[in-house]
């Protein structure tokens, strides 16, 4: 595959760096390189998803975080962790499960009065259209029944910009362009994290997780 010039790789546009081959070990190799909107610089490495390619379910989250940007996977941070226990509660088995990102490289700002940590900061929507042909084409490669959207950035990609975590929560959504194939939208569990309430923020991300598996029970 040619490598696309610089005016081609500045256009906000991941497609010129998706690979020909379908292969899901190709499209990750492609994915290390690409260079579809400026993310790409200051981030350590892209971070693609991960997981069973035959999955029934497919988990998206909004971008990498700091430790998922240095280890290379996504949800290995302290919302990884979390995910990992309310998914278990809900009965989905993570390790059936392929999980990504609606964007591949981490989005930060240093702030040095914090001791020079990288904060997260939400991607544009230039920049989830950037990223998108990377997750239609998990979704392609994957073809799960049920996808769960974890935050608004999430299910914007997938069900878009009108979509309102507060509004569209807890539901089984049909997927835009796809046949028995279903969106259940929830909050991304780094929400649960920064809430006041944190134990009612983690019952209601396992309810709606409940939700995805009676889905997948009753298919």
């Amino acid at each position: 595959m040619s490598r696309p010039d610089d005016a081609r790789a500045s256009a906000y546009d991941a497609t010129p760096f998706l690979p020909d081959d379908g292969e899901p070990a190709a499209y990750r190799r492609a994915a290390a390189d690409c260079r579809g909107c400026p993310l790409y610089a200051n981030a350590t490495r892209t971070v693609f998803g991960s997981g069973d390619t035959s999955a029934r379910v497919v988990l998206v989250g909004e971008q990498p975080g700091d430790q998922e940007d240095r280890q290379g996977e996504p949800f290995v941070g302290p919302a990884g962790h979390l995910l990992d226990r309310a998914l278990a509660e809900a009965g989905i088995d993570r390790g059936t499960a392929y999980v990504t990102n609606a964007v591949k490289h981490f989005k930060f700002t240093v702030v040095p009065e914090r001791g020079k940590r990288r904060i997260h900061r939400a991607p544009s929507l230039r920049e989830l259209s950037a990223c998108k042909p990377w997750l239609r084409a998990e979704l392609d490669l994957v073809r799960p029944e049920v996808v769960v959207a974890l935050g608004a950035t999430a299910g914007k990609a997938l069900l878009g910009s009108s979509f309102r975590v507060t509004k569209d929560r807890g539901s089984l959504l049909p997927m835009p362009g796809a046949d028995e194939q279903y969106v259940v939208a929830t909050v991304h569990p780094s929400a649960v994290l920064r809430a006041d309430d944190r134990e009612a923020a983690y019952a209601g991300l396992v309810s709606d997780l409940k939700v995805a598996a009676r889905a997948l029970n009753q298919h």
